[in-house]
């Protein structure tokens, strides 16, 4: 035999050995627990989204699902965590806005490449963001904070969960497109900077509607507006920031599912199968929709160009803003 064909055969049986593991390895998926990390602390949109989905995964797998929140340095830490796990589906990451335009921010403390250290596994749902304000803030639409934020120059305050956290890239493009100057004020998570903003402290707070629409409903927070460039069916009356003076202004928050590089494609399709079904059920579908966000399913290819044009939209805000770690 020579020695080409003898490399060729060995070649041959190397593959077949990696498709029947593969193949094994899907036709015993799940045999333990799933873990989904959410790079955020509990509460949060991220948190939300992947405990609702995470109770209707379990069923389907027969194994437990649990939740895993690694917060800190912006969704950095628990993405760095899920980045280096085993990849053979025990590990997911929920991923979100964030995920696009945390490496242009946290450039030398992101040790992981956000392309290749993951593979999509498939879009979840989206929601546009909320700008509000506090009820003692006497302005009652995007033009009149507008209007008073001319009048005022660099007085005016608006609360985040910190440098690189949706609310502050949200605000950040409202700034820049509406042509104002206010100041941020960075907290440790999304609630203390609302739970100051109701207080009357802060003035301004930007987030996920999901994550604001029960305090806009009980009046703790004022809705001015709403991200997207549709009106919410939640909030039918609260108009779009892009109709209330701020043409063509878009900033919506997203939820996904990741895996470590290197998943068996058995195993992907699975999971992205298993979230086809659950997203397509009526009943997800009204809890996204109650929340102000909506099911948006994508699969791991469509999922992934998403992810790329996210990520030279944000990038670009990031610039224009001049925003850096701290």
């Amino acid at each position: 035999m020579s020695t080409l064909v003898y490399l060729m055969l060995t070649t041959v049986q190397v593959m077949l050995v990696l498709v029947s593991g593969s193949s094994l390895a899907a036709e015993t998926y799940p045999s333990k627990a799933v873990r989904v990390i959410v790079p955020f602390p509990p509460g949060g949109s991220n948190d939300i989204v992947a405990r609702q989905v995470a109770a209707e995964l379990a069923n389907r797998l027969g194994q437990q699902v649990v939740i895993d929140n690694r917060g800190g340095a912006g969704g950095i830490i628990g993405s760095e965590i899920a980045a280096n796990a085993q990849p053979d589906g025990y590990t997911l990451l929920i991923a979100s806005v964030a995920f696009a335009y945390n490496p242009s921010i946290f450039k030398s403390q992101v040790r992981f490449d956000p392309v290749k250290s993951f593979v999509p596994v498939a879009l979840l749902g989206t929601g546009p963001g909320a700008l509000t304000v506090s009820p003692k803030l006497a302005v009652n639409s995007t033009r009149e904070l507008i209007a008073l934020a001319k009048s005022k120059p660099g007085i005016l305050t608006y609360a985040t969960a910190g440098v690189g956290s949706f609310q502050h890239l949200g605000t950040e493009l409202f700034r820049l497109s509406a042509g104002i100057d206010i100041l941020h004020v960075p907290f440790k998570g999304g609630g203390p900077a609302m739970a100051d903003v109701i207080a009357g402290n802060t003035q301004i707070t930007m987030g996920s509607l999901l994550q604001l629409i029960p305090h806009i409903q009980s009046g703790r927070l004022k809705g001015l507006g709403v991200g997207s460039l549709k009106r919410n069916s939640a909030l039918p009356n609260l108009p779009t920031i892009a109709e209330s003076g701020v043409p063509g202004y878009e900033a919506n928050n997203w939820w996904g599912l990741l895996a470590p590089a290197g998943l068996p494609v058995a195993i992907l399709r699975r999971l992205e199968n298993e979230l086809s079904s659950i997203l397509a059920t009526p009943e997800m579908q009204k809890k996204f929709d109650s929340q102000g966000a909506e099911v948006a399913y994508m699969n791991s290819v469509t999922y992934s160009k998403f992810l790329k044009s996210e990520t030279v939209k944000w990038s670009k805000v990031v610039r224009d803003a001049g925003i850096k770690a701290d």
